[in-house]
């Protein structure tokens, strides 16, 4: 249903960092290049993808107030990971990796923006 997230970012150069280091960590990767308004990530362009962009009316990007994006992997050792290799990465703890729930495991931070994101796996 979903074909893209995007969130805003106020310092380009410092967000494809973070999102190259932190998604490299379940082997996802750039998929396009948006020049110097932004990047996307994805393991297809036929999938979701996650972009980081600077906002396109030019005014600085804010964090969305109950606004979230989960990124879905296969375990939770790669839950456990992705939310470890982000707080390495200078992301702030939204909630430690654990289960939520009836078979459902997440690990919630925000990035150096302040986008709130969790990583999840079900099951």
């Amino acid at each position: 249903m979903i074909g893209y997230v995007t969130l805003g970012t106020n310092d380009l150069p410092r967000a494809k960092a973070f999102y190259d280091a932190l998604l490299a960590e379940v082997g996802i990767s750039r998929i396009m290049e948006f020049g110097d308004r932004g990047h996307a990530w994805g393991v297809a362009m036929d999938k979701p993808a996650l972009a980081i962009m600077k906002p396109y009316d030019g005014r600085p990007a804010t964090a969305g107030n109950g606004t979230m994006v989960a990124i879905a992997v296969d375990s939770k050792a790669k839950v456990d990971r992705l939310h470890a290799k982000a707080l390495a990465l200078g992301a702030k703890d939204e909630g430690a990796v654990g289960p939520r729930g009836d078979g459902f495991y997440a690990g919630y931070f925000r990035d150096l923006d302040g986008n709130k994101l969790n990583a999840f796996c079900l099951g």
